[in-house]
């Protein structure tokens, strides 16, 4: 390490030739030394070895510009991006790790690029639109994380239509939308899945049990009837029965947890209510606001029962 004014003085031969190679290892150690040369010249190289800075004189003579700091311990160094508290580009490589050539920007051997983060903006890749057409982008960025994130693209480009989905993993692939079924369904969400019912035929209506959904006919005239009824029963919302009591008495049991609305009527099938009465369950509910069953002793009795809300419950609505 050395400094040196680079003027070798007229002088004898020993003094001369220790004169020379002060001036070589001047240059050969880029004026290594702690303190700057005394005598400076545009352009001139100095590494300072109090602080591991590499500088260079500026044009005019009249300033150091810092290029870059060495560490001399792990063998990198930090270029210099405009001032001496900014680093532009820091390597601890052995062999070429970044390539710019036009147009592109090669990294060998293979790893990945960090983004890094602030405290105001997580990190964020932009790609520009064509120049003749503004300087709109779009951006990827990320997002507030628990742990870190892999997207591994899909091997293959896809086929028209197709869209791009995850295993749950990371690992993504392109594939086909799914369908309800065929043609004529309707569609819908079933636990994430697509599900489908199909058409039903000319004036069907569409119904549900409360878990499957289907095209039905409509009852007629707002009442579903049914076929005679000779034994006890339990009544179904929106129904209509011909009771026959001829030979022994019948209880109809109202349907449970009904809900306002809900309607039910009947028929004295054979004229036979005064002789064999019909017993109209509550099944828990009131009837016209009474905590007890009904009892219909009417020949030829025809009346709909309409639930209204727990305190009423079902009244009388006479057919």
């Amino acid at each position: 390490m050395a400094t040196h004014d680079y003027v070798i003085a007229n002088q004898g031969f020993p003094a001369f030739r220790s004169d020379l190679n002060d001036v070589l290892q001047a240059i050969v150690s880029n004026n290594s030394n702690a303190t700057a040369p005394a005598t400076t010249y545009a352009y001139q190289m100095w590494y300072d070895t109090n602080t591991n800075n590499w500088y260079m004189r500026n044009a005019d003579n009249d300033a150091w510009i810092t290029l870059a700091t060495f560490n001399q311990v792990t063998d990198t160094v930090n270029f210099i991006d405009s001032s001496t508290t900014v680093a532009g580009i820091s390597t601890s490589a052995t062999s070429t790790v970044l390539t710019l050539a036009d147009g592109s920007v090669a990294i060998n051997p293979a790893g990945y690029v960090s983004v890094g983060g602030a405290a105001t903006q997580a990190g964020e890749i932009r790609f520009l639109e064509d120049t003749d057409n503004g300087s709109n982008y779009i951006a990827l960025r990320a997002g507030t994380l628990s742990g870190n994130v892999t997207l591994t693209l899909p091997t293959a480009a896809g086929s028209d239509g197709q869209f791009l989905k995850t295993d749950g993993s990371g690992n993504l692939s392109f594939a086909d939308a799914g369908a309800g079924g065929s043609d004529k369904q309707i569609q819908f969400n079933d636990s994430g899945a697509f599900g489908g019912i199909t058409m039903g035929t000319t004036g069907q209506v569409l119904s549900t049990d409360g878990t499957t959904a289907s095209f039905t006919d409509p009852a007629a005239g707002g009442t579903d009837w049914q076929a005679v009824k000779t034994a006890d029963f339990t009544a179904v919302a929106t129904e209509g029965y011909f009771i026959n009591t001829t030979s022994t008495v019948v209880t109809m049991t109202l349907p449970a947890s009904p809900t306002i609305g809900d309607e039910v009527a009947f028929i004295d099938y054979a004229g036979t209510f005064d002789t064999n009465n019909l017993t109209i369950g509550r099944n828990s509910q009131p009837i016209q606001g009474s905590a007890a069953d009904l009892t219909v002793s009417t020949e030829r009795a025809a009346n709909t029962l309409v639930y209204t809300d727990g305190t009423q419950g079902w009244l009388l609505k006479v057919k």
